[in-house]
């Protein structure tokens, strides 16, 4: 897709000729900028960022967006300054300089997700080809270069704003310590891979008072040997069901799946396959329905960065409850005590069981998504068409947040109870972010 859309853009280019300006159909384009998520999307699988740091790679850069939008539209949408926890300050456009708002909108998004991501110029490609659409399709050289200085003075502040979220600090904190009590979790096959961000809940909330102002209740208590055991119960349920799949169980799961690193072995040979991450099919999603209702730019810009906020501070809720029950997952404890030799369908991820980090960002994303679009928005989410999973269709955006509950459930990776708990918890989360923020007026 990054390749056919910079192809799709030099094509314009060369080919098209114009009597008179004609930039803003091409850079006020709804579909562009959720082409440009897309392009971000793909740099954040391409270099292996976990879900809890690529919803922090899409927050801030979909943040930069939306407040170049506010500046240029004061009378529709209100700043985040003083909303989202430390944001004091951004930028504000020179007065009386002619600015496209919208193209530096979509400048400000990739300067600052490429700045927070890797390799270095890993958008270059994609903001040179957005320069020479502007020059080629009749954009005033003096309005280039305003927007694109704008775009970088928002980016500047986002950035400086970014780097005090305390996520420098969390990457030289200890790791998670693994020992031998029963309930507590371990690494698991095939990888075993050390626990994932244990110190997430340390960084800086946006909407959230702080990451402990939900207090996620304890999971069911650890127990394989009473039957009538609501742990027993839970073990059970998750076993039998992975056992027996049917051909929709199996899509479902496999449809949110969303391992950004799934690694493969066969005999000596191990190799890894990537999908978008979790936050990473939340925002193809967005894109998705702003199309469907026929979102135009603004509306597609406040989507994504209100949406992205919810994953982002979704994700923190979640990742603190997990590190303060460090529970096991449900193929450690099948494996143990049940049938050594069983797997759940998909590959478990290396991090605590309870909660659910998929069930949480998912209902999160769907309060802000729908805040933004409408309720019973039916769409049909193509997102994973790229990885070879057909596409699924559903009612509404919490449709699709309700249906994540059963995906990680079928997928044998997390037992009902946190599945269901975890959902809850956020859609707690999404209707904070939708009763606290004042975006669109």
């Amino acid at each position: 897709m990054r390749r056919f859309l910079f192809f799709m853009l030099i094509g314009a280019v060369l080919f098209t000729s114009c009597k008179k300006p004609d930039y803003e159909k091409i850079l006020h384009d709804p579909t562009l900028y959720s082409r440009t998520v897309h392009d971000l999307n793909a740099v954040v699988m391409g270099n292996n960022f976990t879900p809890v740091v690529a919803s922090r790679n899409y927050a801030y850069a979909a943040i930069a967006g939306y407040e170049v939008i506010a500046a240029g539209h004061p009378d529709k949408y209100k700043s985040l300054v003083g909303q989202v926890n430390g944001l004091t300050e951004v930028a504000k456009p020179i007065a009386g300089e002619k600015i496209d708002y919208e193209y530096a909108s979509i400048l400000a998004f990739c300067k600052v997700g490429e700045a927070v991501t890797f390799p270095e110029g890993s958008m270059k490609d994609y903001t040179d080809s957005l320069h020479q659409i502007a020059v080629t399709h009749g954009m005033p050289s003096e309005m280039i270069t305003n927007s694109e200085n704008y775009a970088k003075a928002v980016a500047a502040s986002i950035m400086a704003w970014s780097k005090k979220d305390n996520y420098a600090k969390t990457r030289s904190a200890p790791k998670f310590a693994v020992n031998d009590s029963a309930w507590r979790w371990v690494p698991t096959p095939p990888a075993y891979s050390e626990a994932v961000e244990p110190h997430w809940g340390e960084i800086r909330t946006m909407v959230m008072h702080d990451a402990k102002e939900y207090t996620v209740p304890p999971p069911p208590a650890f127990n394989v040997t009473d039957p009538n055991s609501k742990y027993y119960k839970e073990v059970m349920y998750i076993k039998n069901t992975s056992d027996s799949l049917n051909a929709e169980q199996t899509h479902i799961a496999d449809f949110w799946d969303d391992n950004p690193g799934k690694l493969n072995v066969s005999g000596h040979v191990m190799f890894v396959t990537k999908k978008f991450s979790p936050p990473g099919h939340w925002m193809s999603i967005v894109g998705i329905g702003a199309q469907k209702v026929n979102a135009d730019f603004n509306t597609t810009v406040c989507a994504y960065a209100k949406t992205a906020i919810a994953l982002f501070d979704a994700f923190i809720e979640s990742w603190t409850a997990k590190y303060v029950y460090k529970t096991v997952r449900p193929e450690t404890i099948v494996d143990k005590y049940f049938d050594k030799n069983w797997r759940p369908h998909l590959q478990t991820p290396p991090f605590p069981e309870y909660t659910c980090g998929h069930c949480t960002i998912s209902a999160a994303a769907a309060e802000a998504l729908t805040s933004v679009l409408g309720d019973n928005v039916a769409y049909t989410d193509t997102s994973e068409l790229e990885f070879g999973i057909k596409s699924r269709s559903y009612k509404s955006f919490r449709d699709a947040a309700k249906e994540n509950v059963l995906a990680r459930f079928y997928g044998g990776i997390h037992f009902y109870n946190s599945c269901v708990v975890s959902h809850g918890f956020g859609d707690i989360v999404g209707d904070s972010v939708v009763k606290k923020l004042i975006m669109k007026k």
